[in-house]
């Protein structure tokens, strides 16, 4: 088993200069299984991605009223990443619509035709060789304008969708994925996953597993990696869900015969999911047939004055909306912890 190398605390953790920043958007209609998530407003969960990358490109909501956050009020991470980007810009901010039911407003939107997809338990209904295919393509002409990309995700029960991916393509990983719950609803997973698993039998080819049991985000960014990071370095920006995408990309690549240039890729995510003790995000990094190069940053609200942050160092929310290579990229351009968390509050109490 290979030994995971991840630092911790690394000033040059990440490539110098300002990252492009793609959020990549998406509604699995699993997410709206009741008790499954808790990532948005209840009743409103196919809102989160869209709220985000509304959130994250201006600072403002033009879909809902409110931001995204846990019934316990927990902000979505998309605070984390507007706060970094408000203290040391981000080159770009845009947005992959991979599957919304609302288009969010007033963001730099690129558009692949592709549709939500569906709950897992009856089957995600996904033609995967197609939305692989695209993620290909856009990975082969996107166009940076900064030094690299930080890639992060916003996927309402993304985690479930990812450990099923994981499991139907043979990986050893049933305990190693988090949530966004300080309590894992595992009874709620357990069966979903379960029932998504049995639509699957070991005669069907990759893409036809994904096409029953996967997420648009995790097969989309799994094409755009293999040939984004043969021209440019990718940051895959979260935690147990960009893990899955990793794995999906090593399986695939025997698919279409292309190697994944491993040394131009990083995964940076939070020290509340590589510290999670209900997951496992190196084991499921083990998994891979390269050592890779993971990342988390330490990063701190004990010292917050609004105290739902500090819900955070608890053990919710966790990670997303690339709060993980935000804070990376933080650190790599030498803002402190407390010029963060002073940014992030900055802009609740301008929201309140």
């Amino acid at each position: 088993m290979k030994t995971l190398n991840i630092f911790t605390n690394k000033p040059d953790a990440l490539p110098s200069g300002r990252a492009d920043f793609l959020l990549a958007a998406s509604v699995t209609k699993t997410c709206e299984i009741e008790g499954i998530t808790q990532a948005g407003i209840p009743g409103k969960i196919p809102y989160t991605p869209t709220l985000d990358a509304e959130f994250i490109t201006t600072q403002k909501l033009f879909s809902m009223p409110e931001i995204a956050e846990t019934p316990s009020g927990v902000p979505t991470p998309a605070l984390i990443t507007r706060g970094v980007h408000n203290l040391y810009e981000f080159a770009t901010i845009e947005t992959l619509d991979l599957g919304l039911e609302v288009e969010p407003k007033q963001t730099s939107l690129h558009s692949f035709g592709i549709a939500p997809s569906q709950n897992i338990a009856q089957g995600a209904n996904i033609n995967a060789k197609e939305v692989f295919a695209k993620g290909m393509a856009f990975g082969k002409s996107y166009d940076l304008q900064g030094s690299y990309l930080i890639l992060g995700e916003s996927t309402p029960s993304g985690t479930t969708t990812a450990t099923a991916t994981a499991l139907a393509l043979g990986y050893d990983v049933a305990d190693d994925f988090s949530s966004s719950f300080l309590n894992v609803p595992n009874d709620v997973r357990t069966q979903t996953i379960n029932a998504a698993l049995a639509l699957t039998n070991e005669t069907m080819s990759t893409f036809e597993k994904l096409s029953l049991v996967s997420d648009n985000m995790l097969i989309f960014c799994a094409g755009f990696l293999l040939e984004a990071s043969r021209r440019f370095h990718v940051v895959l920006a979260g935690g147990t869900q960009m893990a899955a995408c990793l794995l999906v990309a090593d399986k695939l690549r025997e698919d279409v015969l292309m190697r994944l240039k491993s040394d131009n890729i990083t995964l940076s995510t939070t020290a509340w999911v590589a510290k999670d003790a209900n997951s496992n995000i190196k084991h499921i990094l083990e998994q891979l047939s390269y050592t890779p190069h993971a990342i988390y940053t330490e990063f701190s609200f004990a010292n917050a004055e609004i105290p739902v942050l500090k819900k955070y160092d608890e053990g919710e929310a966790k990670e997303g909306v690339g709060a993980g290579a935000a804070l990376a990229y933080a650190q790599t351009n030498e803002l402190t912890n407390k010029e963060v968390v002073e940014s992030i509050e900055l802009i609740m109490y301008e929201m309140m």
